[in-house]
């Protein structure tokens, strides 16, 4: 790698900390040139403008979140076992330390959910992505037949989400540091229930 493409990341990570705690928008040339220590000038050279970085915050926090979660849910086994590894590092992933204010993406979606714009619909598609893949695993775990057949993964993957969503609040709103244990109990219920057969 070479130094700029060296620069660029390290700008890019101050970034993604910076959007964590202060919100997307504060993530500003301005802001980062003195997070950074680096001139305006050359963080211009870099992005551009500040969409253009909040866009490459947003993307690259994605990413990351592949190479963290969904990467080593899809390397477990096909079915229940890989929903439960997904949701674990999922969890994980709310208190990874890169992200001082929680997971980035549940912060830019609650701040951009009625600005429409470029940075929400940026949101609005790597969240997609997440839910039709979490629907993708409660459908292997169906044709693995530890699921119901009947079972509606999109239901399923609706529910999944709205558990981060609540844990994600509860923990770092609240400050519950029960949250964990509780949200992992309402994960294996979900999961019961999808077992069920009536």
């Amino acid at each position: 790698m070479g130094k700029g493409a060296e620069t660029r990341e390290r700008i890019v990570k101050k970034a993604m900390a910076l959007a964590s705690r202060d919100g997307l928008a504060g993530v500003t040339i301005g802001a980062l040139a003195s997070e950074t220590h680096l001139s305006k000038s050359g963080l211009f050279a870099h992005f551009g403008s500040k969409e253009e970085l909040q866009l490459t915050v947003l993307d690259q926090t994605a990413a990351d979140f592949t190479e963290s979660v969904l990467k080593p849910a899809l390397a477990s086994p096909r079915g229940v076992m890989r929903l439960a590894v997904f949701f674990d590092r999922w969890l994980d992933w709310a208190q990874d330390r890169r992200f001082p204010g929680g997971c980035l993406m549940i912060a830019a979606s609650a701040e951009l959910d009625d600005r429409p714009g470029p940075q929400r619909d940026r949101v609005v598609a790597h969240q997609k992505d997440l839910v039709d893949s979490i629907a993708r695993m409660a459908q292997g775990a169906v044709d693995e037949g530890q699921f119901r057949a009947d079972l509606d993964c999109k239901q399923f993957a609706h529910d999944v989400y709205a558990l981060y969503v609540g844990y994600h609040q509860l923990r770092r709103l609240l400050r519950d540091r029960n949250e964990g244990a509780r949200v992992r109990a309402s994960f294996d219920r979900l999961v019961e229930w999808a077992r069920r057969r009536e």
